[in-house]
């Protein structure tokens, strides 16, 4: 049974950090692209990150490069999305997600077969 669980969401003051972690079980992350993605209230779920690690290829979203890294620690099933200078506009509910035949379309919320619960990230003053 394949399961995801974010964690490390939180309340963040603009300009900080945080470090989610998508815990992986029951795949093999070098069979498994790993996205993450988010969604604010009244708005669509988007892209903000993915990794292959089998390929070493990472993707990120236009909004987010420079400032979000994806790492994956194969020792602990575990894939990391380091999130540097927050802004408000990242407020959000992030969910990490998996996917067995990914393609070119990283950002495509149907590749997907698998999605974590999601955890809530506020970057407010």
């Amino acid at each position: 049974q394949v399961q995801l669980v974010e964690s490390g969401g939180g309340l963040v003051q603009p300009g900080g950090s945080l470090r989610l972690s998508c815990a992986t079980s029951g795949l093999d992350l070098d069979d498994y692209a790993i996205g993450w993605f988010r969604q604010a209230p009244g708005k669509e779920r988007e892209g903000v990150s993915c990794i292959r690690r089998s390929e070493n290829l990472k993707y990120y979203g236009d909004s987010v490069k420079g400032r979000f890294t994806v790492s994956a620690d194969t020792e602990k099933d575990t894939i990391y999305l380091q999130m540097d200078r927050l802004r408000p506009d990242d407020t959000a509910v992030y969910f990490c997600a998996a996917a067995w035949a990914l393609g070119s379309s990283w950002k495509r919320l149907d590749k997907y077969n698998y999605w974590g619960q999601g955890t809530q990230v506020t970057v407010s003053s």
